[in-house]
């Protein structure tokens, strides 16, 4: 499992901090009670004595016993914990959908209703495993996104506050004021430099929209998770320029508050990805973020897949021929669940072409089209009672299209970032026309699970005989197996490869 807060002692996290192990950042936080700081175990300042050191589990814990965020490591900056992305409990789905912004657009009663729970049985269970409630892990996250609007744009402090979702101006700078010691105008005076280690935020250009930088941990496997994005791109959401090496992909987003445009580079920084978001609404920044995380699989923790992978005989040689090889997510969970539905036992270039046919058809257009970008992927409800004929597929594909299209418009199936991964795939079951393989492919890619195996994927079968590995060996790959099937699929990929050339 990942370097978990519950797996992790105070005397081996104080040692991750002796040694500034950036495996854990995000993982927890350490405060220092002389200096009323709090920072990520990375931070290069001089260690504290451990005397004077106290951990947390997430930012908002530490800001809830009044420390104050570090202005030289800036732990806000961190990737996510892997441990929420793989847990499937209470506490894990909430992560999750607190991470969505799902708290500041529909309150702590519409967190709960999503996961099932009362207010309070969320309220204490957060508590007791993260040391905050849900409006401390949402406040903490809006200011987050304050302070990357503060440095990163020249919005009034006014429009920053309600984009960042807070109620008022004055909620706005007493948070800044009390997590950051700083008023937001100084805080935009401190705005980092291009060459800070752990910068999140770039420097706005002319070139528009709100930079980023999307912290990772571990190694990471860019020139796979584009080559992947490259080969499923569809016309009109989605485009990939520029040569192997360094690409900028390039996509439309679907967002609460209106449409945006994301574009990532492949070439990566010191443990980040380059990203820019273009968005109708700067209220959606949170939300973008986040997907963009997921599709990206930013909050991995590559390491303990790689200890796990790397102790099979069969797989070792992949695992140390692609370390940090991550596993997609998606940009949009509707989205992904239609794609699947279309992949159904086809090839990914005809898969592609079906897709692309979908967008022309149904996609609605951009107000401002941007480059090859001129399209929004279909929304469910339109796609139901569509007649679908402009895909030139077979009539019971186009049925189970709709069916799978009429669950997610009408609530039927819940595909947000904390659905009940077992509930969901068992309801995808239940539609005519979805097989184990669709429904699989939608728990991992849609619902981010790391432990899937799609048994029935035939090409995932010649990867496990060209490694020489069996059925029987994928029990031991858990909870993890999502990450090596990417690996067994990569052997046919390097084959065709080495093959062309």
């Amino acid at each position: 499992m990942p370097h978990s807060w519950s797996m992790t002692g105070d005397d081996s996290r104080y040692e991750a901090v002796t040694s500034r192990d950036a495996r854990f950042d995000g993982e927890f936080f350490f405060a220092v009670s002389t200096t009323g700081i709090y920072c990520r175990p990375s931070c290069p300042a001089t260690t504290p004595k451990r005397r004077n050191v106290t951990f947390f589990p997430t930012a908002a814990a530490a800001q809830g016993r009044g420390f104050r965020a570090c202005r030289r490591c800036r732990p806000d900056a961190v990737p996510g914990s892997a441990g929420w992305n793989a847990r499937a409990d209470l506490v894990g789905r909430a992560m999750r959908l607190i991470g969505d912004g799902v708290v500041d657009r529909e309150g702590v009663a519409g967190l709960a209703a999503r996961l099932g729970y009362s207010p309070r049985q969320v309220q204490r269970q957060l508590n007791a495993e993260v040391g905050a409630g849900p409006i401390a892990l949402a406040r903490a996250q809006r200011a987050h996104t304050a302070r990357v609007l503060l440095q990163t744009t020249t919005l009034r402090a006014a429009e920053i506050a309600f984009a960042s979702g807070f109620a008022s101006v004055r909620q706005f700078n007493d948070t800044v004021r009390e997590i950051y010691a700083l008023t937001p105008g100084e805080l935009r005076t401190a705005r980092p430099g291009s060459s800070s280690r752990f910068g999140s935020v770039g420097t706005a250009d002319g070139a528009g929209g709100v930079p980023l930088r999307l912290a990772h941990r571990g190694p990471y496997a860019a020139a796979e998770i584009f080559d992947h994005l490259a080969a499923r791109a569809l016309t009109g959401i989605e485009e990939m320029a520029g040569e192997r090496g360094d690409r900028t992909y390039r996509r439309t987003l679907r967002l609460p508050h209106g449409t945006g445009i994301a574009e990532v580079r492949e070439k990566a920084g010191d443990g980040w990805l380059e990203c820019r978001l273009h968005l109708g609404d700067l209220r959606d920044l949170t939300t973008a973020t986040q997907r963009m995380r997921r599709l990206f699989d930013l909050d991995a923790d590559p390491l303990a897949v790689a200890e796990r992978l790397g102790a099979d005989p069969a797989l070792a040689p992949l695992v140390a021929r692609t370390p940090g090889l991550r596993a997609p997510g998606a940009a949009d969970v509707h989205e992904l669940a239609v794609r699947a539905v279309l992949g159904q036992q086809v090839s990914v270039a005809a898969g592609r072409r079906l897709g692309s046919a979908l967008v022309t058809a149904y996609g609605a257009p951009l107000q401002v089209p941007s480059g090859a970008l001129t399209r929004t992927f279909p929304d469910p409800g339109d796609l139901a009672g569509a007649g679908l004929e402009e895909l030139g597929t077979p009539g019971s594909r186009r049925t189970t299209l709709r069916t799978v299209a009429a669950a997610l418009a009408g609530g039927r199936i819940g595909l947000d970032p904390g659905a009940d991964r077992d509930q969901a795939e068992k309801e995808l079951l239940s539609l005519r026309g979805v097989g184990p393989w669709t429904a699989g492919y939608i728990r991992m890619r849609a619902l981010g699970d790391p432990d899937v195996l799609l048994t029935g994927d035939v090409a995932l079968r010649a990867g496990m005989r060209r490694a020489g590995a069996g059925a029987a060996d994928s029990g031991a790959w858990g909870p993890w197996r999502t990450y090596a099937m990417h690996h067994l699929w990569n052997t046919g990929v390097d084959r065709r490869r080495v093959t062309a050339t």
